[in-house]
């Protein structure tokens, strides 16, 4: 489980087809071989790891379906990507609750300024959409982010300067595609609800 708290930036230094190589400023000695890491709300787990100057170089095996559902089929070396470690009993719970197992892809079809802020709208697969709701959590790109607006398949988030700072958010441009994990809390609910039905 995580929590959409982002606690380092990676680089992507190699991809031989589904195996990549990150390098992240993690201790390597606190990784342990399978361990599970999200890379932008992705749950994938270590297969190799080496000390590396300023931290640690890491590898992990990605499927054909997750390369086929995330954005990670268009990961190259030189792409920068959110990480976060998984939660440990007893840790802070900053974000929500994150499971690492992402749903689909946003696209963001919009992007202001609101004084130091930026705000993002996305545009989501209506099968997704449903889950959505003001105020609502979400995870995007592995960030815990609060649901602003919804309309139809449109949806806001407003990201302060520090999360546009520490994490790849602030590189993001109209038209980029998004890992989307919906709430655990509302696919469930609504999930039950279809049982009522």
């Amino acid at each position: 489980m995580f929590t959409g708290i982002i606690s380092d930036i990676g680089d992507v230094v190699d991809r031989q087809g589904g195996v990549f190589t990150i390098s992240a400023h993690y201790d390597p000695a606190s990784i342990a071989l399978g361990a599970s890491i999200a890379h932008d709300g992705c749950c994938l787990t270590v297969t190799k790891v080496e000390p590396a100057p300023g931290g640690c170089t890491y590898t992990l095996d990605v499927s054909n379906e997750t390369l086929s559902k995330t954005t990670l089929g268009n990961w190259q070396s030189g792409s920068r990507i959110n990480l976060e470690r998984a939660l440990k009993a007893g840790d802070e719970l900053g974000g929500h609750l994150v499971s690492g197992h992402v749903d689909g892809t946003a696209r963001i079809v919009a992007i202001t300024d609101d004084d130091d802020s930026r705000r993002f709208t996305f545009e989501v697969p209506a099968d997704l959409a449903r889950f959505i709701a003001p105020k609502g959590s979400v995870c995007l790109d592995g960030t815990s982010l609060t649901v602003n607006e919804v309309e139809g398949t449109h949806f806001g988030v407003n990201l302060i300067p520090h999360t546009l700072t520490v994490t790849t958010w602030g590189r993001k441009t109209i038209g980029d595609r998004i890992n989307l994990e919906i709430d655990l809390f509302a696919r469930y609910v609504a999930r039950l609800m279809e049982h009522r039905a």
